[in-house]
């Protein structure tokens, strides 16, 4: 794979992030770049804008954290809770109320599955092999 050179002018406080990001890691600050450019890169046409920011921010996170993250899951009360409005929209019109629950409950199903692709994303740039799909079953 041929590498791009790019001058990229940064502010001081993303500069500072990837600094510490770096120490922390023990890496090269170029590495550290790169992996974050790169964990961004599958989500930013498909995310929403506010989640972007965050999605970012998770190439920052430690093995562990990402670990948590790419095993997150709504509760079982709102799954629950969300089939339960599915099933009940098949029957009847919903109130205007549950409309509402049931866009807030999907749009947090949708952020759920973009942290989880992210972490995975992350996992697998950095070494870990994700074909065992136990490993994303949540821990209790």
């Amino acid at each position: 794979m041929s590498a791009q050179v790019i001058t990229l002018n940064l502010p001081e406080t993303v500069y500072e992030q990837i600094k510490r990001a770096a120490e922390r890691t023990r890496r090269p600050m170029h590495d550290v770049m790169v992996e974050a450019v790169a964990a961004v890169a599958p989500v930013v046409d498909t995310a929403p804008e506010d989640m972007l920011a965050a999605l970012a921010q998770m190439a920052y996170l430690n093995d562990a954290a990402l670990w948590r993250a790419a095993r997150a899951t709504m509760t079982e009360e709102q799954r629950e809770r969300l089939e339960t409005l599915h099933l009940q929209q098949q029957r009847q019109i919903l109130t205007f109320d549950e409309q509402a629950e049931e866009q807030a409950l999907l749009a947090l199903y949708r952020e759920t599955i973009l942290i989880r692709a992210q972490a995975a994303v992350i996992l697998q740039q950095r070494g870990y092999d994700l074909a065992d799909l136990d490993q994303f079953t949540p821990l209790q």
